[in-house]
């Protein structure tokens, strides 16, 4: 299995587990609280919120990664979105580990 067909099972286990937090306006409240310990952010999502979104990430010092589509972060966890937030810290370690891989 691919580091990224295992980033894709893993953001599936993470939605199940409940530890995802998404949608636009969710995942800036829970970037401005610093609740995040990674950031998903779609790389074809529009430029306002993409430069909006990536800015507070990196103001608040938050990793973020724009390594796939929004299909494709849609296919992974089930819902149509195109801003993910990880707010656990073990499910955000093995990420940036398979990141690091791709």
């Amino acid at each position: 299995m691919t580091p990224t067909q295992q980033l894709m099972n893993l953001l599936g286990l993470a939605q199940r587990a409940g530890k995802l937090v998404s949608g636009e306006p969710m995942v800036l409240a829970a970037i401005k609280a610093q609740q995040l310990d990674l950031l998903w952010l779609a790389n074809d999502m529009g430029a306002s919120s993409l430069k909006k979104l990536s800015d507070k990430a990196s103001y608040y010092e938050i990793p973020f990664s724009m390594a796939f589509t929004e299909a494709q972060l849609s296919q992974a966890t089930g819902r149509q979105r195109v801003a993910i937030g990880i707010d656990d810290a073990g499910f955000a370690k093995k990420m940036r580990e398979l990141l690091a891989q791709i």
